[in-house]
């Protein structure tokens, strides 16, 4: 069913892009690796060896015309593993928005789609065994309504489907209905009002589990040449099929500041109820969280090892796994971000460090508190040959079990650009995981070789 819910918003994009083939850019990247881990089940006492071959694709394609806006970016990764330890897997990382202006100012068909890779069950390491594709869905129209010169509005209905290929509890079919009031204050600030309703309903739970979410914010933008804002204030309610409500403020804010060339900044953060599906719509560095995103941006997400500082496992291949509880219980969410970038002729310094605190409404058993930081400083030797080391640092705590992780990750990556289209990659990286849970600490040294064609 994913596969077929992905199949259908890239069809839908795929139909429309030869009308635009003349405004629209493609680019994509070709890659291929081939990864020894000494222990890639992540095993506390019984450390598997084993080479893994990830031939992958990586795509974007960006499109700004008067009839179709789009951003789709897209890694697809076959994981074969050389000494038949594990089942070959085929994995699939898409983050796409697509915008049909069907009548000009008045009529648009919105399409969304975020397909990514999860853990089956967060309690346990991040083995090849423990991982699962899956995609959320969103769809419908808007009307738009223009009062005056600065004012406008918007309806919008969008039906929005989840799908995990493993746990079931996550899959459902959600009606969105909300209505938006604009009001430019100037060339590059807005603010605006938004009220929105949302049934959510569970394929695989009684019906008692289904609830309404009803939401009232204020939300102000600004976009400056060296600085931008987007900040959310507002209230949430959700009321319970099988009786009770819950109501929380929410908030919501990213801020970018570029003091210098060379310096930037970046603040992002939330108080909100959630629940895994909204996270992976809104999962901070996606373009559903950020827009379109930058050109440096978008030139990193074709790279597939251009993230080898980055956190999480799988971070010296195409595609990362992704640290949500995938289930349908809501939670409420307190997470802070924030990023420090310096950049010099030769040196590339990156600092950011992270909370997040998540409650669950019901079932507390994955109640956590996460701290943690990332540090990757890249240093080019010559013009076409950079050397990178990363660390990351995370504590995570699970309050009701009284279990307490601690991963750090360490590595170098060596590349070097041939010519325009042809680069190659080495890396190694070390990770350690203490844990209070039995059979949950371990080690891996991994060793990575890859090549990659750009367009």
């Amino acid at each position: 069913m994913a596969s077929t819910m992905l199949a259908r918003a890239i069809l839908l994009a795929l139909a429309a892009a030869p009308v635009v083939a003349s405004a629209g850019t493609l680019d994509y990247t070709v890659y291929a690796g081939l990864e020894h881990s000494n222990n890639v089940a992540l095993s506390s006492d019984r450390p598997l060896s084993e080479n893994v071959l990830t031939p992958g694709a990586t795509f974007q394609f960006l499109q700004q015309g008067s009839t179709l806006q789009a951003n789709v970016a897209g890694t697809f990764e076959y994981r074969r593993y050389l000494e038949n330890r594990f089942d070959s897997q085929t994995q699939t990382q898409l983050a796409g928005q697509l915008n049909w202006t069907i009548v000009p100012d008045r009529f648009d068909l919105a399409v969304e789609d975020y397909a990514g890779v999860q853990p089956v069950d967060q309690l346990a390491s991040d083995s090849p065994d423990n991982q699962q594709q899956t995609n959320v869905l969103v769809i419908g129209p808007t009307w738009r309504m223009r009062f005056g010169g600065a004012a406008r509005g918007q309806l919008e209905l969008r039906y929005i489907d989840s799908y995990a290929s493993k746990v079931d509890d996550f899959d459902s079919k959600r009606g969105l209905v909300a209505y938006r009031l604009y009001r430019d204050l100037g060339p590059t600030d807005q603010v605006s009002a938004n009220v929105e309703y949302q049934h959510v309903n569970f394929n695989n739970q009684p019906s008692s589990a289904d609830y309404d979410r009803k939401e009232a914010f204020v939300r102000y933008t600004s976009t400056l040449a060296h600085f931008d804002a987007d900040v959310m204030v507002g209230a949430t309610r959700l009321s319970f099929d099988q009786g009770g409500d819950s109501s929380a403020p929410l908030a919501r804010l990213r801020i970018g500041w570029q003091p210098t060339p060379r310096n930037a900044f970046t603040l992002a953060g939330a108080y909100q109820y959630a629940d895994a599906a909204q996270d992976i719509i809104a999962a901070p560095g996606t373009t559903g969280a950020g827009g379109l995103g930058s050109a440096a941006d978008r030139v990193e997400s074709l790279d597939p090892f251009a993230n080898t500082g980055g956190l999480g496992r799988g971070a010296a291949s195409g595609i990362s796994v992704g640290s949500a509880v995938i289930g349908s219980q809501v939670y409420k969410e307190r997470r802070l971000e924030a990023s420090w970038n310096w950049r010099s002729e030769r040196i590339n310094l990156t600092v950011s460090p992270a909370f997040n605190k998540l409650r669950y409404r019901d079932d507390h058993t994955f109640d956590q508190t996460a701290r943690g930081v990332s540090v990757g400083l890249g240093y080019r030797i010559r013009p076409t040959l950079t050397l990178s080391g990363f660390g990351t640092f995370e504590k995570l705590r699970y309050d009701t079990l009284d279990r307490r992780d601690t991963t750090v990750r360490l590595g170098l990556d060596l590349s070097q650009q041939w010519n325009r289209h042809w680069s190659w990659h080495a890396s190694v990286a070390r990770e350690r995981r203490t844990s209070d849970a039995v059979g949950q600490s371990y080690r891996e040294t991994q060793f990575f070789v890859g090549v990659v064609y750009r367009r």
